[in-house]
């Protein structure tokens, strides 16, 4: 990535300013991340607003990332002090474990709670998360019902509201919010490349390139079962395998050209929908630049 991003409207401060003083509302906090980047795709400011409050790390589209290291992050993760669990929120996969988990964190609140014949009280979890991991889609999942806005763009909710569910659960939906500036130019781009962080606002070209690169270091294999190109074509030419992708694709302008934006969304589209294979972006234990 030639330039850093930074996109942070003031609308994402005041979401901030908001968490902080609604924590004091919630018995617990769900924060949703892409189980392809789960350490970009989580913000370190709420870790700041959190605290000790409990938690569950939900590592949502869990069915487009490589299982043994979504499995990985989850030993990560635990063994932080946090609970993990994988999701699949549009398949409704997942919900059984996350209840699980949730009233293990919660029953001293409940037992209590019961002892003072307060039986049946409700669990108030406060959702949060980075823009496009799948907060609302997760929302509408445990409501049974369409209750808040989805999209396949980033920023879809915009102002915090309760929902209820009809178990015992209570949801704040709080809107996805990046943080200041993106520590690294590696979560910049898998931020990107996954699609947290608006097209509008990026070099498609760019990104794609890059992705393509990393995609090839990490699952070589894939890449070259959907664009059969081999990893080494063009003697290790990186831009020249660019190409050769593109005109596979038929991405072709007048003169035989490669239209490399047309090919850059077409890739993008290719690895945010999973059509390229379950992959994983980020291992735990490894470094994040």
């Amino acid at each position: 990535m030639a330039q850093d991003i930074n996109w942070f409207p003031g609308h994402m401060r005041r979401t901030l300013n908001e968490t902080k003083d609604a924590l004091k509302l919630v018995d617990l906090v769900y924060e949703t991340c892409d189980a392809r980047i789960p350490f970009s795709s989580r913000n370190p400011e709420l870790d700041k607003l959190i605290g000790t409050k409990p938690r569950v790390v939900i590592l949502n589209k869990a069915d487009l990332a490589d299982p043994n290291k979504t499995n990985e992050w989850i030993q990560r993760i635990n063994s932080t002090g946090s609970r993990a669990v994988c999701m699949e929120a549009t398949k409704k996969k997942g919900l059984d474990k996350l209840e699980e988990v949730t009233m293990e964190l919660m029953k001293d609140i409940l037992d209590r709670a019961a002892a003072k014949g307060r039986e049946g009280r409700p669990v108030r979890a406060m959702v949060v998360g980075v823009p496009n991991t799948g907060k609302s889609t997760l929302i509408n999942a445990l409501a049974g019902k369409k209750a808040a806005v989805t999209g396949d763009k980033p920023g879809v909710t915009r102002q915090a509201k309760w929902i209820r569910t009809s178990g015992r659960l209570e949801l704040m939906d709080m809107p996805g919010v990046l943080w200041p500036k993106i520590a690294s130019q590696r979560s910049q781009l898998v931020l990107t490349a996954t699609g947290a962080i608006k097209m509008e606002v990026t070099d498609n070209i760019e990104v794609s390139y890059n992705a393509i690169n990393l995609l090839y270091e990490l699952y070589p294999e894939l890449m070259e079962e959907r664009y059969k190109v081999k990893e080494s074509f063009g003697n290790g030419d990186l831009y020249e395998r660019f190409l050769q992708m593109g005109k596979l694709r038929g991405c072709l302008m007048s003169g035989g050209r490669v239209d490399e934006e047309r090919f850059a969304r077409s890739f993008l589209d290719d690895l945010r929908s999973g059509r390229i294979g379950r992959i994983s972006l980020e291992i735990p234990y490894g470094k994040a630049d």
